[in-house]
């Protein structure tokens, strides 16, 4: 399939870019050859051009289906600040908006649509998009179709039904995350008709990856949130409790932090939002209902104070750091209690028992890789199906390799205090009788006249949970969800106790002072000293059209072309054509404010 000149003449003219991105290309070439297509790129890898461009070719109509109303409102005002005519249609909506976006349908006026999934298979919607002509189908988020997929959504599974409504237009599923079997899934639920495949690479080489176990997390927190002052982030946790309770201690140190779930009402919700979109320096502080759907480009590190549910999931989040492609964190401490209150979370489900297994191996794959002692790159990507062979360079483990050491004896002592308890109690107790501790429970059991008690003194509480967390991941041990996170001794335990197989564990340590790697600012590394008042004049220029235009100030321009812009010192509207990301409708709003902020003394 040949791309048609054209294609790239709108990449220039209404975009401001010189040439289109890895598999960019090609999915829209087969957009506009009339093939179905299955389109991975990783977050802030540009899928949305793959969709917004071929309408453009043709004078068409593409229909995104997308399940996230904060996203489709942010690309609309995109697309409305290049020229392109765009609208959606969500709940979201007044009636006189949704019915003004209606008029435009029908007038053949819109180039690009976002509908939620439910709303497209609603009769009336039908026959308004089917009198509109679509040109182009594009699923975004096609990983919620997949019972495999980590965000499984019901209102998906119908929109394999489109190719009867639409026959012989194309349609385009596009995701960040899915690995080989959530792939098929995809092209088998959608019904797609011999799908072409873009596979981008999963890599996202400006994303530093740092794990550590959990010691005191708010302290761990505040020591990696000092790297980061003045910058925009996000910090998970597992509870909307949780992020009411980290949000205000942020606060209380200084931090412009809010918090954001699901229990807070709307307008609440939509304000925090606004803020973390328009502002420089807002650290959200939410659950995992916050960030689909968020298209801010320079969030600087994604904070995890609890272990997600799967690797599809981590990388998932982790990826809404850095989608403008400058240096970005992805920080996560993690601890035993995690995996036992995911794992009762998993088995009080309802699914049935195949999905809960599937979902146990996803965890034990993220387990994995958070005690891995080597590149965590390697193994990240592997998951997806890519294979790399050189150390990345850029993650905890490459850039300070975990010292190990023969934890064999330790194992042992570790393993037989579980057996000789009984395999009734939970890692606190069995600690307590290594230890020698003197508590009521070693008392009211008489564990006290075991023949472990008191043989791990010479090691400390966090030593043997970093220990046992360890012999989890190698399936030593496993916790019992039915009995109240019993401890128990799984396959490789007997192997371990004859002394048959070398047990080797990474010694944990703290926080360093090399995560800090950039400056405590909104100034990039990559601008000189010298430079940084007319940075600061480009922003403050951005800042206040967004303002003026009610828009995120990335919607105007990214840090990039401001970037650019220091860089090329344009004096003349014609030399601003030349800068990365600036079009023709961006050049005609907002040439000459940028030219005067470059020309002050």
């Amino acid at each position: 399939m040949t791309l048609p000149a054209r294609a790239l003449a709108v990449l220039r003219e209404v975009y401001g870019y010189e040439d289109f991105r890895g598999e960019q290309g090609g999915a829209i070439a087969a957009a506009l050859g009339g093939r179905d297509a299955v389109v991975l790129m990783p977050t802030g890898g540009g899928k949305s051009l793959c969709y917004q461009i071929p309408p453009l070719v043709t004078d068409g109509l593409a229909l995104v289906v997308s399940p996230l109303i904060a996203l489709m409102h942010d690309q609309v005002g995109a697309l409305e600040q290049l020229g392109v005519a765009a609208g959606c249609l969500n709940s979201a909506q007044s009636a006189a908006e949704q019915a003004e976006v209606v008029r435009a349908l029908e007038a053949h006026r819109l180039r690009v649509l976002y509908c939620a999934p439910e709303r497209v298979q609603q009769p009336r919607t039908l026959a308004l998009l089917k009198q509109a002509g679509v040109s182009l189908i594009a699923i975004d988020e096609a990983h919620c179709v997949s019972q495999w997929g980590h965000d499984f959504r019901h209102d998906y599974l119908t929109l394999g039904a489109l190719a009867e409504h639409f026959p012989g237009v194309p349609r385009m599923a596009l995701t960040a995350t899915a690995d080989e079997r959530t792939r098929t899934d995809i092209a088998e639920r959608l019904a797609l008709s011999d799908p072409a495949w873009f596979v981008g690479g999963f890599d996202r080489p400006n994303i530093r990856y740092m794990v550590r176990a959990r010691v005191n997390e708010r302290e761990q927190l505040k020591r990696f949130l000092a790297a980061h002052a003045g910058a925009a982030g996000i910090v998970y946790c597992m509870s909307r409790k949780k992020v009411e309770t980290i949000a205000a201690w942020l606060v209380a140190q200084g931090i412009d932090a809010l918090p954001y779930h699901a229990g807070l009402d709307d307008l609440t919700r939509r304000r925090h939002q606004e803020r973390f979109l328009r502002e420089d320096g807002v650290v959200m502080v939410a659950t995992i209902a916050f960030g689909m759907g968020i298209d801010k480009p320079d969030v600087r590190f994604v904070a995890h104070l609890d272990l997600p549910k799967s690797v599809e999931a981590y990388y998932q989040e982790t990826g809404r750091a850095g989608r403008d492609g400058e240096p970005a964190d992805a920080w996560m401490v993690y601890g035993l209690q995690d995996v036992v209150r995911l794992r009762q979370m998993l088995d009080a489900s309802s699914a049935d028992e195949e999905h809960k297994r599937i979902e146990r191996h996803k965890l034990d794959a993220l387990l994995g890789w958070c005690e891995a002692i080597t590149c965590r790159r390697l193994p990240l990507l592997a998951y997806f199906g890519e294979q790399r062979d050189a150390p990345c360079g850029n993650c905890d483990n490459c850039l300070e390799p975990p010292r190990t050491f023969d934890a064999t004896e330790d194992a042992q002592k570790l393993l037989s205090c579980i057996y000789r308890t009984g395999q009734r109690f939970g890692a606190a107790h069995v600690i307590d009788v290594l230890r020698g501790a003197d508590t009521e429970k070693v008392r009211q059991y008489g564990h006290a006249d075991l023949s472990t008690f008191g043989i791990g003194a010479a090691q400390g509480v966090n030593q043997w949970r970093s220990l046992l967390r360890q012999l989890m991941v190698d399936g030593a041990v496993w916790a019992d969800v039915e009995g109240y996170g019993a401890l128990r001794l799984g396959e490789r335990a007997r192997r371990i106790l004859r002394g048959e197989v070398e047990v080797r564990v990474r010694e944990d340590v703290g926080e360093t002072k090399s995560a800090a790697r950039r400056r405590a600012s909104g100034v990039p590394e990559t601008v000189a000293p010298a430079d940084e008042p007319v940075w600061e004049r480009l922003r403050e220029c951005r800042k206040r059209l967004a303002d003026e235009q009610g828009v995120p100030p990335y919607v105007i321009f990214h840090d990039r072309t401001l970037r650019d812009m220091l860089a090329r010192r344009p004096g003349t509207l014609a030399a601003m054509l030349e800068v990365s990301g600036v079009g023709e409708a961006k050049l005609e709003r907002y040439g000459a404010a940028f030219l005067d902020a470059l020309a002050e003394p």
